[in-house]
């Protein structure tokens, strides 16, 4: 991969706050002056101005590590940890340069939009700068090439292997709290696509292309075979994984799932979605959708759980949104299928699950051979992480069961 060039930036009064330190405000203008300074030593500006495709920023985060004062000079170092089709996302880090001590770190992720406020592709001259393979730095998330697609993976831990799938419309840091005390597990939590730090193809959004691209990642990560545990969305694309590629899949975990097909009033609750969309974005979603994914005392009790969802869904990408509520909407009827599903099951239910109630899923476990069934209390639509203990506790001891 070509190297980005560093570029110093030194510190001056006007950046800092009334205590003399760099505030947050100048630190987002740092990070952006030494991008384009980077890019000015390499393609320059034009590149993007001559394709019409504008990096526009969708998602930041920043960690301030220490302080920075005025004649401070800061050497910035970029870092490309994604490259897909239409998006990239860069890491930067600003160390003092007199002692090398870590500042500031920072990721975004990109979207080059152009004259017609849609996605385009990434200029040329962009992807030649950065070169064609992205680094892998420290940290559990990972970007790789899966059929076609950059996909976004957390993975945790040594073992035997757990794929995490994610409901709609969320991403895969919906597991975090979750993952962590299944020590002995290789824990793998994926961005599908158009979702999270994932890339957002025009096409493909179907239940048999997510499956597909999970037997691919399993095949890429060397996984002969894998527990599958999915969300609602994510159930539905773990038994699609029973009905496509049986032969990679250990155990199923299905919560918040069903197991039928949608009903022409869902599909047409789906087609409204789909306008809501359109009309007010992924942002209006998420208004529309919190009171249904959470019980009551965990809209009131849990701020930062209703924060963490508010944000996953606003930040997807309106065309992966879409394209998910397509691929629910034209979903197969996979109530045939439980009957012959030949591997350990459990199905996890919210007590106050307001979209998926509990007797249906206690329904699609009575007709799983062998299957177990558990109620979480005090949940709803999003087990996981309105009560992660207890779940993790259940997901555990089923892991601990199996041959």
């Amino acid at each position: 991969m070509n190297p980005v060039p560093s570029v110093e930036i030194r510190v001056y009064p006007n950046d800092c706050d009334s205590f003399g330190h760099v505030n947050q405000a100048a630190f987002l203008s740092m990070f952006e002056r030494a991008r384009w300074e980077a890019f000015t030593q390499g393609p320059g500006l034009d590149a993007f101005v001559e394709s019409r495709a504008w990096p526009a920023v969708r998602k930041s985060t920043v960690e301030y590590l220490a302080e920075a004062l005025p004649g401070d000079l800061l050497k910035f170092d970029t870092t490309l940890t994604h490259l897909g089709r239409t998006s990239f996302s860069l890491h930067q880090a600003a160390r003092r340069e007199a002692d090398g001590v870590l500042i500031a770190e920072a990721d975004f992720v990109f979207v080059c939009i152009g004259e017609s406020g849609k996605p385009v592709p990434v200029p040329a001259e962009v992807r030649e700068f950065f070169g064609t393979r992205p680094s892998v730095r420290a940290g559990p998330v990972q970007h790789l090439l899966v059929r076609g697609v950059a996909t976004a993976v957390d993975i945790q831990g040594d073992g035997p292997a757990i794929v995490f799938l994610h409901g709609f419309p969320l991403d895969r840091t919906m597991w975090r709290h979750l993952m962590g005390p299944l020590t002995g597990w290789r824990r793998i939590a994926v961005d599908l696509r158009g979702m999270g730090l994932s890339d957002v193809p025009e096409s493909g959004y179907d239940m048999k292309s997510y499956a597909d691209e999970l037997a691919e990642l399993l095949r890429v990560l060397e996984v002969e075979k894998a527990v599958i545990c999915g969300l609602s969305m994510g159930g539905y694309i773990a038994l699609e994984m029973m009905r496509s590629h049986r032969g990679k899949v250990r155990g199923l975990i299905l919560a918040n799932a069903r197991a039928e097909a949608d009903s022409p009033q869902a599909r047409a609750d789906r087609d409204e979605m789909i306008k809501l969309v359109e009309r007010e974005g992924s942002e209006g979603l998420a208004e529309v959708l919190l009171p249904k994914l959470l019980c009551p005392s965990s809209l009131s009790a849990m701020p930062q759980v209703v924060e963490h969802v508010r944000t996953m869904i606003a930040n997807n990408p309106d065309a992966g949104v879409i394209g998910a509520i397509t691929a629910m909407k034209e979903r197969a009827d996979s109530t045939p299928l439980l009957a012959d599903i030949d591997v350990p099951t459990l199905v996890i239910a919210g007590r106050e699950d307001r979209m998926i109630p509990v007797e249906l899923s206690r329904a699609m476990a009575d007709q799983i051979p062998g299957a177990q069934f558990t109620v979480i209390a005090e949940a709803g639509h999003l087990t996981p992480m309105e009560q992660p203990i207890a779940t993790s506790r259940v997901i555990g001891e089923f892991l601990e069961a199996l041959p």
